[in-house]
């Protein structure tokens, strides 16, 4: 059997699928609510992260110097012309990546928009 056969098959298995819409009275009378309390412990780092204020060109530079453009973790490994492995970027496995990335991108914005200076050294 060949790939396309396998692949035929899913396909048409997918076509027969149903999707069905449910009144949203009726099911929330049949299915009690139920909220999850979730405990985020970095919330209150990620908070101060997300509410710094860059309001000078001085902070903005330091910011856009300290954090990285790339993950500085990827690697090629090699020996001689042939690479042995590769390592991934393993900056997304940081908790607080997204806000981290966000304050540099609100550092470069505030030196393009605000002090209206040239940002392509730090991209």
């Amino acid at each position: 059997m060949s790939v396309l056969d396998r692949s035929s098959q899913n396909m048409s298995l997918l076509s027969w699928i149903e999707v069905r819409t449910t009144d949203a009275s009726t099911q929330a009378s049949s299915q009690p609510k139920t909220q999850r309390q979730v405990f985020d412990l970095l919330h209150p780092l990620r908070a101060w992260l997300n509410g710094i204020q860059i309001d000078s060109a001085k902070q903005a530079h330091f910011l856009c110097k300290l954090i990285p453009a790339q993950c500085p973790f990827e690697r090629d490994i090699k020996l001689g012309n042939r690479t042995l492995f590769h390592i991934p970027p393993l900056c997304k496995l940081n908790p607080l990546y997204e806000e981290v990335v966000a304050l540099r991108f609100r550092a470069l914005c505030f030196l393009a928009d605000e002090c209206g200076e040239d940002i392509s050294p730090y991209c």
